[in-house]
């Protein structure tokens, strides 16, 4: 069911007026107006960033937003079936799901032009998608049962046989998984050496849970496990903030992937829908996400927390564009499944 975004908050009037300025072309705006509404199918979190987002859309531009909140397989398929059917009702939908959209022919080709400014893995070269915000995925720790000083630091820590039986991941084929963290070890070091570190690591017998990457970090924070794999480090510091004994590592190389934005091909208000991708990717739009624990990729737009997000030095991170992911999960997931089943 689509709802309709309420009034803003008073905090986030305040938003804009300090946010970094940045105009849209003039046609697409009196277009956009003309229009009057924009329909977004979404992924996240409605309270913390949607309905955010959508307020200040509306406040910005005076064009309603209705959006529908649900799983990201679920806006797929929902976009594909309207797609196919030739009733398309969505005009923007996010997500990582983007590249079967584009090869079932229902995915428009349009980003605003200031996104070829972001660094390279945040924009589709083809012009299908722009990244709204960006996750790191890295190991976490319970602070009571790790000392800081004997977290592993390395890759090649995770070995060690003090670990074995203490570590846990999501054993469901996702980036935030195991058969991500299989992708990131095969890329890091390529087939062989990579399967060899990946068939040492299967002795410390990790558990494999049927959950979000969320949900495991949860069950560290609880002290089921001492650690676990291919959490979202922003998850370990918003929880680490509120006082749980949580933390991440940041090992090197860590995983990077980003959620996207897209325009549907047959969008019933195209201009609206390049406009709210316009001003998602926009500094003002990014400073939403900022504020709303999300790590925005607009360089222009500083994460709350600078340490979350990778430097390419001391810190560095692997990024997986939605293609690559979309090629190779199902050979990560064979081998997850050949390594540790």
């Amino acid at each position: 069911m689509i709802a309709t975004s309420r009034v803003c908050f008073a905090a986030l009037c305040a938003l804009s007026l300090t946010a970094p300025a940045r105009a849209a072309d003039q046609a697409l705006i009196e277009a956009a107006r003309k229009e009057g509404r924009v329909v977004w199918y979404t992924s996240a979190v409605v309270d913390q960033l949607v309905r955010p987002s959508a307020d200040a859309f509306e406040r910005k531009y005076g064009i309603r937003v209705e959006f529908s909140r649900t799983d990201g397989a679920a806006v797929n398929l929902r976009v594909l079936n309207e797609g196919r059917a030739g009733q398309m009702q969505a005009d923007v939908f996010d997500g990582f799901g983007a590249p079967a959209l584009v090869r079932a022919g229902v995915v428009a080709r349009w980003q605003p032009d200031f996104v070829k400014t972001f660094p390279r893995q945040f924009y589709d070269p083809d012009g299908f998608w722009t990244a709204t915000f960006q996750i790191i995925l890295t190991p976490g720790f319970n602070t009571d049962l790790v000392p800081r000083d004997q977290a592993p630091r390395r890759l090649e820590d995770l070995l060690d046989p003090r670990w074995k039986g203490k570590i846990a991941w999501d054993s469901r084929p996702s980036n935030s998984g195991a058969s991500g963290f299989v992708g990131l070890i095969l890329r890091e070091m390529g087939e062989e050496k990579g399967k060899a570190f990946l068939r040492r690591l299967a002795a410390q017998n990790i558990a494999g849970l049927q959950t979000s990457a969320r949900q495991v970090l949860d069950q560290v924070i609880a002290g089921e496990y001492a650690i676990a794999l291919q959490i979202f480090n922003h998850h370990a510091a918003i929880s680490k903030a509120r006082g749980a004994p949580v933390d991440w590592i940041p090992v090197n190389p860590a995983l990077g992937v980003m959620s996207v934005v897209s325009v549907t091909k047959d969008a019933p208000h195209p201009a609206a829908g390049r406009l709210l991708v316009d001003f998602l990717a926009s500094p003002e739009g990014q400073t939403v996400y900022r504020d709303a624990d999300y790590m925005p990729v607009n360089p222009a737009v500083e994460p709350k927390n600078s340490r979350l997000r990778p430097d390419g030095a001391t810190f560095r991170a692997i990024y997986m564009s939605p293609e690559e992911t979309d090629a190779r999960m199902s050979s990560w997931t064979r081998v997850y499944a050949e390594i540790f089943r």
